[in-house]
């Protein structure tokens, strides 16, 4: 009977987890969506590291929401690590319009 209310909160926990991190989805595609007019029919450097940022920002929010959803350890070095080409990507595009 004392698992009982500890499987209650795992699965609790699971689902707000679950939640938070659907919410950030479409946050998440804004984003994208906002950083195609940025980067290709604009070409504003300022609104494209804008947006960059709150991307950033929500790819490492709702990867947090999962990992405290299943209980594991929010800070993560593959975390990071994972955010490293996409970056090398984004500073590959921009470099031409921050150099000129």
């Amino acid at each position: 009977m004392q698992d009982h209310p500890a499987a209650q909160e795992r699965l609790g926990r699971a689902l707000i987890g679950v939640v938070a991190a659907s919410g950030l989805v479409y946050p998440l595609l804004l984003c994208a969506v906002q950083l195609v007019f940025a980067q290709l029919f604009v070409v504003d450097v300022v609104a494209t590291a804008l947006w960059l940022v709150v991307a950033v920002t929500c790819c490492v929010a709702l990867v947090a929401a999962v990992r405290w959803g299943a209980a594991r350890r929010v800070r993560s070095p593959w975390l990071l690590a994972g955010l490293a080409p996409p970056a090398l990507y984004e500073a590959w595009v921009l470099w031409p319009l921050v150099t000129a």
